[in-house]
């Protein structure tokens, strides 16, 4: 970048010589304006590397978005985090994110916010950690969005200690708050019999959900109410974050896929009521996995309708190589099936190696290598899948043993 700008000097002073260009000319105030504009860029970047301390890639890609012109306002910003308790690393965390921090006034858009967050209990200590992974609740207006919020959520939690606690772990649930929305949908979930505490669950793990239009909430939530979801049941909220972010056309898309495969439109919606997350999958990769699990394992689509969960799971990083290990096994007689899928496929890393990989290691001692290559080859192997998948061809997939 230094280089650039250097020969971007040379190549001004050049055409001033070339061309004898005099100072008050059009082309030379052109010339002098590229100059300026230059030189502020590279402060920029400068200042982002040796003062913030970002890397050189990081700080040109930042400069896109701040231009500084003086040292003030930026050094008063690092010290205003540096005396509120930010390590070097928080504070390169926080203009990594936000760089147009360092044009704001501390004195006038930090220092209340800061204090305010004091107030309610939160020690230095963990506001900078905070500020530092979700800096954008500093965006936020005190009065008109920070404060507010608070209010609305120490009521709903109903004890200040909890809501400041989850606050502490779930920093968004103020940065995404709307106050537009978020009464009249708290009030939505509500009068559909959704208690106080599934919607903290709601606002803890899928806080944007509150920040969709009150009509369209009210109309999903009295949909899932009509596949037989029952409001005092977390898979509700489950159910109403699936279909706020998909469309009805697409909807019907993957029940249609899912219909290819041999289920029916019941079958489908007790999936979703069973694990709403698997009407979340692409419908590309319902067509790969399904493919996979009836063509190359031989299990019946039925089965899969039953255990919807195993809809989500990796192709590449969980199906293929753990189903490798199972081929082996079922080959030398090791394991008798039906083996059950959710067993095979839900149980965490360590305890699949345990108890399917590791125990058979003098029976079967090529297996933990079988899974490892498997693993290492995940990607291309998904993608080689997923592509003979989508043309709905015969599956070919060939496991290496």
């Amino acid at each position: 970048m230094l280089v650039c700008l250097n020969c971007s000097s040379v190549l001004h002073s050049t055409i001033h010589k070339f061309y004898g260009l005099q100072t008050n000319s059009p082309l030379s105030s052109s010339l002098k304006s590229i100059s300026t504009s230059t030189n502020q860029h590279s402060f920029t970047v400068n200042y982002l590397i040796n003062s913030c301390g970002l890397s050189p890639e990081t700080a040109i890609s930042a400069s896109k978005k701040v231009n500084l012109k003086t040292l003030d306002n930026p050094d008063s910003v690092l010290n205003f985090l540096i005396n509120h308790g930010f390590s070097k690393t928080q504070v390169s965390s926080v203009i990594r994110k936000y760089p147009r921090l360092l044009l704001w006034d501390p004195k006038k858009k930090l220092l209340s916010i800061f204090d305010f967050f004091y107030s309610t209990g939160i020690s230095s200590a963990e506001l900078a950690k905070m500020v530092s992974n979700h800096p954008l609740i500093l965006t936020r207006s005190l009065a008109n969005h920070i404060i507010p919020s608070f209010i609305l959520f120490i009521n709903l939690f109903d004890s200040h200690h909890k809501f400041i606690t989850a606050f502490k772990r779930f920093p968004r649930i103020v940065q995404s708050y709307s106050s537009a929305n978020s009464f009249s949908n708290i009030e939505i979930l509500r009068q559909h019999g959704v208690t106080d505490s599934k919607i903290v669950h709601l606002l803890t793990s899928q806080s944007r959900s509150l920040n969709f239009k009150p009509h369209r909430l009210n109309e999903v939530v009295e949909d899932v109410k009509k596949m037989g979801f029952n409001p005092s049941n977390t898979n509700i909220l489950n159910a109403v974050q699936a279909l706020l972010t998909m469309s009805k056309s697409t909807w019907e898309r993957k029940m249609e896929v899912y219909e290819k495969w041999g289920w029916s439109g019941e079958e489908t919606i007790l999936a979703f009521k069973k694990f709403p997350w698997c009407m979340m999958v692409s419908e590309e990769k319902i067509m790969a996995v399904l493919n996979f699990y009836v063509n190359t394992m031989g299990w019946k689509s039925s089965l899969i309708a039953t255990r919807p969960k195993l809809m989500t799971y990796s192709l590449g990083k969980r199906i293929i190589p753990r189903c490798s290990v199972l081929q082996v096994l079922l080959s030398k007689g090791l394991v008798k099936e039906p083996i059950s899928a959710a067993t095979l496929l839900d149980y965490r890393e360590n305890l699949f190696l345990k108890k399917l990989v590791t125990c058979y290691e003098e029976e079967a001692p090529q297996l933990l290598k079988l899974y490892q290559q498997k693993l290492e080859l995940s990607n291309s192997d998904a993608r080689d899948y997923e592509c003979k998948s989508g043309v709905h061809a015969q599956c070919v997939f060939k496991l290496n043993s």
